[in-house]
């Protein structure tokens, strides 16, 4: 009669380097330590500077709209994440805190004309002779927008009616 080689051995070395594979995987894949919380309008009020935070995305005065559209990107996602995040007024003083013109904003109303909250909300930070930093926000948008546009006549960013910025 033949027998088999015993090969218990190899299979228990070979289940102990799979098992400890995985183990090491999971491990890998665990949760990390939490990022930074975006910049919300209190949060960028209280920073030292015109900037999101010192390893975050700057204020450049100097640079081009593509340049600061980081900074504008983290204030608007700051502001959406948020109680404020319905308020065009919470988006319009947080970028004027981390360092944004606001007599170059233009922002749309927070409610319809029959008192609802909008489905979208729209803010923008003209850059310039050509150019305009467009946020958009709103149950009808998902996740927010954050996005440089070319100014349409009159150096306006926004079409149609926006309100006044007289805060």
């Amino acid at each position: 009669m033949l027998r088999r080689p015993d090969s218990s051995a190899p299979r228990s070395a070979i289940a102990v380097g799979i098992g400890t594979t995985l183990v090491l995987l999971l491990t890998a894949c665990g949760p990390t330590a939490s990022p930074a919380p975006a910049l919300g309008p209190t949060d960028a009020a209280a920073s030292p500077g015109p900037s999101a935070s010192p390893a975050g995305p700057v204020f450049v005065a100097d640079g081009s709209a593509e340049d600061n559209l980081p900074l504008f990107a983290a204030v608007t996602d700051g502001v959406w994440a948020s109680e404020q995040r319905v308020s065009g007024r919470a988006y319009i003083d947080a970028l004027t805190a981390a360092g944004f013109d606001k007599a170059a904003m233009q922002v749309t109303a927070d409610v319809t004309t029959v008192g609802n909250p909008v489905e979208s909300l729209q803010f923008a930070v003209r850059w310039g002779d050509a150019e305009c930093l467009v946020g958009q926000v709103g149950p009808s948008t998902g996740e927010p927008v954050a996005v440089v546009m070319p100014q349409l006549a009159e150096g306006r960013c926004l079409v149609g009616a926006t309100r006044a910025i007289d805060w």
